[in-house]
Order: C-alpha cells, then sequence, then structure tokens
C-alpha cells in the first residue's frame, strides 16, 4: 500500500519550515514532501499535479487554481556593503534615480525603479554576482535578499515600493482532506478544530445518560445525608 503524502511546492525565499515541522507534529505517518519551484513555474507546477500545494508570489497567472492570501513582503535594494545607501536604515524611489539597477530574467518584483541596466542577468543569483561587481543595484522580496546574503552585500528597505504579495493556491474545488489539513496548519488553526471551530461533542447513548442521572442523583444523596458538624461547647 503507498504511503499518504502531500507535495507542497515553494518558490525561491518561501519559508515553509514552520509549517512542515507543525505537520511532522500533527501527522507523522503522513509525508509532507517539499518540491522547490521556480517563481515563475509555481502555479504550473499546481495545474500539472507535480504538486499539490504550492507557495507563490502574486501577480501570476492563476488560472484554474484557489488562491489564499498570506503574507506582504517588503521591497529592498540589494546593494554593496560600502555603497552610500548603506548609511541609511531605509531609502526611497526617489534615491534609486539615475542608479543602475539590475532586472533578472526571474524578477517577481512588478515595479521599476533607478535606471534599468541594459544587460538582463538569467536568474536572480547571477544579479546578486553582479551587484557584489559594482554593477548595480537590484530590487527584490526581502526574503530573496535574505536567501543571497553575502558579507561584501547588504539591503535596505525602501518605503514607498510596493510590497510583493505571498500566497498558496491549490486546484480549483474542493480541496482534498490533506491539502484542507494543510491550509489550517498555514491559517495557525489548532489541532482540535475544524475550519477554526470546536468539534462538537460526541452525543452520548441512551444507557450512558440513564448512567449519569444515577451518579447524579447518588452524589445528591450523599451530599444530603451528610452530617453538619458541630462546633465545641
Amino acid at each position: 500500500m503507498t504511503p499518504l503524502s502531500l507535495t507542497l511546492g515553494y518558490m525561491p525565499g518561501g519559508t515553509p519550515a514552520k509549517w512542515a515541522r507543525i505537520w511532522a507534529q500533527r501527522h507523522p505517518d503522513v509525508l509532507l514532501d517539499l518540491h522547490p519551484v521556480a517563481a515563475a513555474d509555481a502555479a504550473d507546477a499546481v495545474r500539472s499535479g507535480t504538486v499539490d500545494v504550492t507557495l507563490l508570489r502574486l501577480p501570476t497567472d492563476t488560472t484554474g487554481l484557489a488562491v489564499i492570501p498570506l503574507y506582504e513582503e517588503t521591497t529592498v535594494a540589494v546593494v554593496p556593503t560600502d555603497h552610500v545607501f548603506a548609511a541609511a536604515d531605509e531609502i526611497t524611489a526617489a534615491d534609486l534615480d539615475g542608479e543602475p539597477t539590475l532586472v533578472p530574467l526571474d524578477n517577481v518584483v512588478e515595479w521599476s525603479a533607478g535606471n534599468p541596466v541594459e544587460h538582463r542577468p538569467e536568474t536572480t543569483a547571477d544579479a546578486i554576482e553582479l551587484v557584489a561587481a559594482g554593477m548595480g543595484a537590484l530590487v527584490v522580496p526581502q526574503s530573496l535578499a535574505r536567501l543571497h546574503h553575502r558579507k561584501d552585500l547588504t539591503y535596505r528597505p525602501i518605503t514607498d515600493a510596493p510590497t510583493c504579495p505571498v500566497a498558496i493556491a491549490f486546484p480549483e474545488g474542493t480541496p482534498s482532506e490533506l491539502v484542507e489539513e494543510f491550509i489550517g496548519i498555514v491559517r495557525g488553526r489548532k489541532p482540535n478544530s475544524s475550519r477554526g471551530q470546536t468539534q462538537p461533542a460526541p452525543k452520548r447513548t441512551a444507557r450512558e445518560k440513564t448512567l449519569a442521572k444515577q451518579a447524579a442523583r447518588a452524589a445528591a444523596g450523599k451530599v444530603a445525608r451528610k452530617p453538619v458538624k458541630r462546633g465545641k461547647r
């Protein structure tokens, strides 16, 4: 018999570790298979059945998928540690005016600023190498800046840049029990709840009700017959 499992896709910068840990605690007999996917391929991975549910970045084509928004990431600029931006706690879009900016082909930020460099690196990882070489700044979600952290680079939040939404997606229609359980974990649902509500107590049988009544009457009789302690004279 094939063991039960749920395949979770996650894009670069996605952090499913907390949910995976909770899943393992609650369902040790059901494997949660973590499957990395490129940001541009996350939705297709669900549609093709490669994964059952996935973390993805919005906006993207979600045709045929049910989508639940999770959180929004801060947009940051990655620069060398000796860059003028490193002296500030945060920057604005105006600070990027005239600044060379790298836009990789796998760019996930639907916003542009600065002066885009004509050459487009293949990946964000390639762009990071060019940032370190002094070729320009890179605008990414904060999680990607952390993912590609280097000692010679730093990043600063861009206060007026749009945020980068993150969601989970699964096939449209009624989700499977395993997908529904994963959604509950993501939403913080407690182990003893169902869709966020406490499970109703099971109904007692007629015999259980009779025994309960008899126990209650017996307890009441004992209380009634209990002698009253008299104080010392």
